[in-house]
């Protein structure tokens, strides 16, 4: 495939075998990103070590200091270019993986309905789960192929913040679960030829069958689009940061933004795969009628979807400066902050969640009056001793004038802190 998308392009198709590396196929743009890491992280470990250095910046601790961060800037946009093109190439060929997944799920379903037809026979019941199946995957893979570069059937659940959104799944997850439910008491409704049996299936669809189900499709539903704005206003407010991923992953839906686990979204996840379990097997049992799913379960699931967005309002916060005092290394005098001095920002916040990468680090800014000071990278062996999550050590440049001055912190998200004075002397 890679190569026969090279020669459509006017490439050589050699180019494209084996450690392919170019942005033009998904091939390529996998093992491009991930070289584009592996020499990174070397070239971050030589010069955590010292080596690498000029010989003109290497006499000065500040100028090799400020040189390093300007390298390990420059390489981690780099790195960043070739994410962004691997995350392309990823969303592009999740369409297919989708739509494989739910076709593999029909079959499944087949095979389950074959095995339990066994002594019992074949009816109406299973044909119309089996046609309803058919339809919902022939919908999803509608919806995959015109959303193949977005993610296929998961672009309506991908946030924002091109991470999967655990409240746009849970209800998702629903809404095809009713909505396969309904099509199999539709189809069960066409192939009825008695009065009765009609009338049964026509009651089967009464609220009194299903107003507790119905009532978790209201609440999750609500909670995905009340979540969605929570979130937008709390980020324009900037009392969130946020920072968007590398591309989705299936653990988005159990973990926070910085990859730990979140004990709201792990129990609104779990408490809603087992009532929707518990719904599968009433179908499964009663698919004369909606599944009516008992009030106790159905306050669980309202429990844990009041945690949930009660989370949601609980995380994150605005960065705040705390304190700000000049750095001092071993043996120097204590003396007041001067222009060319170092100073050391002390709070929280300064990193937001998930942006822990170089590039990410790179774009942080400290004011100093009226002066922007890029904040510089400080590797260490595995990572970077600055700019770190409670403390940034910037110099404070010629450019600034003696006296009281603001200190103020420009986080990767775009977020800033308050305003800290300080005293510049001569």
């Amino acid at each position: 495939m890679a190569v026969q998308e090279a020669r459509q392009s006017g490439a050589d198709p050699a180019a494209h075998e084996g450690g392919c590396t170019c942005g033009d196929c998904p091939h390529g743009a996998r093992e491009g990103h991930r070289r584009a890491v592996a020499a990174f992280l070397v070239k971050r470990d030589e010069y955590a070590t010292g080596q690498g250095l000029p010989a003109a910046v290497a006499h000065s601790a500040s100028a090799s200091r400020q040189w390093v961060s300007e390298e390990l800037a420059q390489a981690a946009e780099a790195v960043a270019e070739r994410g962004r093109a691997e995350s392309a190439a990823w969303l592009a060929r999740l369409w297919r993986r989708t739509a494989v997944v739910v076709w593999a799920g029909v079959v499944v379903l087949l095979l389950v309905q074959a095995l339990t037809a066994i002594g019992a026979g074949w009816t109406s019941a299973r044909t119309a789960g089996l046609l309803s199946a058919v339809l919902v995957a022939g919908a999803l893979t509608a919806a995959s192929w015109f959303h193949r570069a977005r993610g296929g059937a998961l672009a309506p659940v991908i946030g924002e913040d091109n991470r999967l959104s655990t409240s746009r799944a849970v209800a998702g997850s629903w809404v095809l679960f009713l909505a396969f439910a309904v099509l199999v008491l539709v189809g069960r409704l066409a192939a009825a030829s008695g009065h009765r049996e009609r009338d049964a299936l026509i009651d089967g669809l009464e609220l009194a069958r299903g107003a507790g189900v119905v009532t978790v499709l209201a609440v999750v539903c609500g909670i995905a689009v009340l979540v969605r704005r929570v979130v937008g206003l709390r980020v324009q407010g900037q009392r969130l940061q946020k920072v968007r991923a590398h591309r989705p992953r299936a653990a988005d839906l159990l973990t926070d933004d910085s990859g730990r686990g979140s004990f709201a979204d792990i129990q609104y996840v779990v408490i809603n795969g087992v009532a929707l379990a518990f719904a599968a097997v009433r179908l499964a049992r009663r698919p004369d009628q909606l599944p009516d799913l008992p009030w106790g379960l159905a306050v669980v699931v309202l429990v844990s979807a009041g945690t949930y967005l009660a989370g949601k309002y609980a995380e994150g916060g605005r960065p705040v400066i705390l304190s700000v005092v000049r750095a001092r290394e071993a043996g120097d005098l204590d003396a007041p902050i001067r222009t060319g001095d170092d100073i050391e920002i002390r709070g929280t916040g300064f990193v937001p969640a998930g942006a822990q990468g170089a590039d990410r680090l790179a774009r942080m800014v400290v004011r100093v009056g009226a002066v922007n000071v890029h904040v510089p990278l400080v590797p260490v062996v595995g990572g970077f001793d600055n700019p770190t999550d409670d403390l940034l050590t910037v110099p404070v440049p010629a450019e600034v004038e003696p006296g009281r001055v603001d200190v103020q912190v420009v986080t990767a998200a775009g977020v800033e802190t308050n305003r800290y004075t300080v005293d510049i002397t001569e």
